[in-house]
């Protein structure tokens, strides 16, 4: 590799040398985005009530963060919550199923936020149908709080390697109300076999690995720029994008040295998991959707609030040809025939890890 001393290469993994890029080298592996995650320090900072709500509702998560909200004030008392057609998964969330999730994510954090602050919501979910307003929404004073609310800036979707700790019985009990856990070791270790084949498969398929490799956000830079999609920041995607290690070029290519770090990365990532949450519903209809997002927010601070980190792998639930068998061979072991699995997720003990970027809420308004 022409990298000289910028990195070595030792059985078959990286060892990068900070020092050997010099001065430079220290700065890069440790830089941070400096606009991208404002919008979590200047939540609630508003006085007017849908946006303190709105300002919490978009830090939810969502798919490929892709924030896919746009807001409508309506009068002084409502809202409307739109569907951003631009940014729409068409390879990976060909019905919209995962998009309208986020949107779940989204609504449920307005809500949690809204009765913190004293009032209460009414949502009325797809009111004109799919062609309409994904939700509209009508504010009143008076409501009681949800604790849960207290931990929405300490949620996060940890994409990093779990401890070698399992999660306890005691620990899967107290989540049963907001999903099905699973912590016995031979299941376990059948869903790792099929979330990993199922991201095998995705990153094997170029037109669908390329959804995903146009979402990337390469560095500090590009992040603060685009605050949306799959951002790749800290030391060692800094290094590997400074040094020309991964590009969304050799991203495309399997053989590249970028690709397969990458699979590597990702391998370790999914095998050091100790459980599964998922989520499931009778039927598959936008609003069931929309019903299993709040439900999945409600999960996610849970687990914050439990010290727990959680991760959505939803590789294996995604609707595209190439991917039915993995999709077969989870829900076979999950549900009931007829049932969907609409979220499924990591569960572990994992590091502490930044919050995702954000567009900060003025350019999700429609108006004011």
């Amino acid at each position: 590799m022409k990298r000289r001393n910028a990195l070595k290469v030792l059985g078959g993994g990286f060892i990068f040398s900070t020092a050997a890029l010099g001065g430079v080298g220290t700065y890069v592996a440790t830089r941070k985005p400096k606009t991208a995650r404002l919008p979590w320090g200047s939540a609630g900072n508003y006085t007017e009530i849908r946006h303190i709500a709105l300002s919490y509702a978009l830090l939810a998560a969502n798919p490929h963060n892709q924030q896919p909200w746009i807001v409508e004030l309506v009068g002084d008392d409502r809202l409307h919550l739109w569907k951003d057609k631009t940014r729409l998964l068409p390879e990976t969330d060909p019905y919209g199923r995962q998009i309208n999730i986020g949107l779940g994510c989204f609504l449920e954090q307005m809500v949690l936020a809204s009765k913190s602050h004293g009032y209460d919501v009414v949502i009325d979910v797809f009111p004109s149908g799919q062609d309409g307003p994904v939700a509209t929404a009508v504010f009143s004073k008076g409501a009681n709080r949800d604790y849960l609310f207290d931990y929405i800036l300490e949620r996060r979707s940890c994409k990093k390697p779990f401890e070698d700790k399992l999660v306890s019985r005691a620990q899967a009990l107290n989540l049963a109300p907001y999903a099905s856990v699973e912590i016995g070791q031979g299941k376990v270790s059948e869903i790792k076999k099929i979330t990993w084949d199922a991201y095998v498969v995705e990153a094997t398929t170029p037109r669908i690995w390329k959804e995903s490799v146009d979402l990337m956000r390469l560095g500090v830079v590009e992040v603060d720029a685009n605050p949306d999609g799959i951002s790749l920041t800290g030391g060692l995607m800094e290094i590997m994008t400074t040094t020309g290690i991964l590009t969304r070029e050799n991203s495309m290519d399997m053989q590249s040295t970028g690709f397969r770090k990458g699979m590597e990365i990702f391998h370790t990532k999914l095998h050091a998991t100790p459980a599964y949450v998922y989520l499931k519903s009778q039927q598959n209809t936008p609003d069931d959707q929309v019903a299993i997002g709040r439900q999945w927010a409600r999960l996610n601070l849970k687990t914050t609030e439990m010290g727990l980190s959680l991760h959505p792998v939803s590789q294996a639930l995604q609707e595209y040809p190439e991917m039915a068998e993995q999709y077969r061979n989870i829900h076979d072991l999950l549900v009931k025939p007829g049932e969907t699995v609409q979220m499924l997720g990591r569960l572990g003990y994992g590091p502490d890890v930044p919050p995702a970027p954000r567009w900060p809420l003025e350019e999700k308004l429609k108006n004011g």
